[in-house]
């Protein structure tokens, strides 16, 4: 009797679930130097682009930081007014997933500073969030509350690596405008054009450190400070490098923060073990930078520094079998 020839079965990639099943340990809770994440919302005209500008020069302590443009390259107008200098990224469709690859590729350039000018594109803009919601009801029907099945993740996905960029991060948001009637030096009432809530999901000022309004006489108004120095400030025509100052001086008092390069280091070392991979794993979820935004190191493809811990842990554990 002959026997058929043995099959060689595929190797099977290693269950990740270890990964997700972590386990929840409270600790002492210690004030750690941070990056900025900041919000400058209101309507056109009121400045927005230039003092983030400002506030980026100043975050970047006067050297070049990255731009990622949506305006059609209004930011470029002020390039070398008060010695500002930086790059620009200039993107015509607002894919959220395209805002995650760009902030991957700031990331990978290392630069220290990164300004979305403006978020509101990517909510409401070609290809942005409501876009994908549109396009994704197809797939059930035309039913739009289940497109959000889609949409959301995208959303929350482009939310998430905006706020683990291992830099500052200044975004200028668009608002709702709506007109009052209010009296004039003279005591004539006169129609004013005031911001209201900004063009983005309902909520996301929450996920800012400053969340400051601008209004037609180029005011800014801090509408949430976690920096208590800003806290309710209004400024009359604000300079951006001040505000950039004081935000410094709160975001460095603290113990030294961790560098999202050395966990990936730590994960593409050749002695890496799955066991110490996995260890690893816990110790970037427990501070917070799972959703950090990199391109991988072997592919150049965009990814988060979670994925990458995970999958290389994933395929060391193939290896060990």
């Amino acid at each position: 009797m002959t026997l058929p020839p043995p099959k060689r079965a595929a190797q099977q990639a290693a269950d990740s679930s270890e990964f997700d099943g972590g386990t929840f340990t409270f600790q002492a809770a210690t004030k750690e130097q941070t990056k900025a994440r900041v919000a400058l919302m209101g309507v056109s005209g009121s400045g927005k682009t230039w003092t983030g500008l400002a506030v980026c020069h100043g975050l970047a302590a006067g050297g070049r930081f990255a731009v990622i443009d949506t305006e059609r390259g209004a930011a470029a107008k002020y390039v070398g007014i008060n010695g500002i200098t930086f790059d620009a990224l200039q993107m015509h469709r607002y894919d959220p997933r395209d805002l995650v690859k760009a902030l991957a590729a700031a990331a990978k350039a290392g630069y220290p500073v990164v300004m979305v000018d403006s978020l509101s594109h990517f909510w409401k803009g070609t290809d942005g969030t409501l876009d994908q919601v549109e396009k994704a009801k197809r797939k059930y029907g035309g039913n739009s509350f289940a497109g959000w099945k889609d949409g959301t993740p995208m959303q929350n996905d482009m939310v998430d690596a905006l706020l683990t960029y291992p830099g500052h991060v200044v975004t200028t948001m668009r608002s709702y405008t709506e007109w009052s009637l209010e009296k004039n030096e003279r005591g004539v009432l006169e129609p004013v054009r005031k911001g209201t809530r900004p063009e983005q999901r309902r909520g996301v000022e929450y996920e800012f450190d400053l969340v400051a309004s601008m209004d037609v006489e180029n005011r800014l108004t801090v509408i949430k400070s976690r920096c208590p120095a800003l806290h309710r400030r209004v400024v009359e025509t604000p300079d951006g490098t001040a505000v950039a100052k004081e935000l410094l001086a709160w975001l460095d008092d603290g113990a030294p923060a961790a560098d999202p390069a050395a966990y990936v280091d730590r994960a593409t070392a050749e002695d890496a073990s799955y066991a110490g991979l996995l260890e690893l794993y816990r110790e970037v979820e427990a501070r917070g930078l799972l959703a950090t935004p990199m391109l991988h190191p072997d592919t150049d493809e965009p990814t988060s520094l979670g994925e990458y811990v995970k999958a290389r842990g994933s395929a060391l554990k193939v290896g060990e079998r």
